[in-house]
């Protein structure tokens, strides 16, 4: 997932989809290599496009309503990350 997010700029928004899905999927699983991937697959997907990083926004909102342990940090961590760069997108607009 994040291969194709970094590397495959010709893929079609709807090519990440799934992706989501599969993210949503497994954000339960507390092994940390699966939580961490779960994680940055979410992230890298954020970083291709606007529509792209709204989708993942309402993803890791609805991570976050499983209340899982791991749930609530990948969904806490992307969300922070996601805020983070939106903050720093309007402030050099501001500018």
């Amino acid at each position: 997932m994040c291969s194709f997010a970094v590397h495959d700029k010709k893929k079609p928004d709807e090519f990440f989809f799934p992706f989501f899905e599969l993210i949503e999927r497994e954000a339960w699983n507390n092994r940390i290599p699966v939580k961490k991937t779960v994680n940055r697959a979410l992230r890298q997907i954020d970083k291709r496009n606007e529509n792209l990083r709204v989708k993942a926004n309402e993803v890791a909102e609805r991570i976050l309503e499983q209340n899982t342990t791991s749930a609530k940090w990948i969904s806490r961590d992307a969300l922070k990350v996601l805020n983070d760069k939106i903050k720093k997108r309007t402030a050099l607009r501001l500018h």
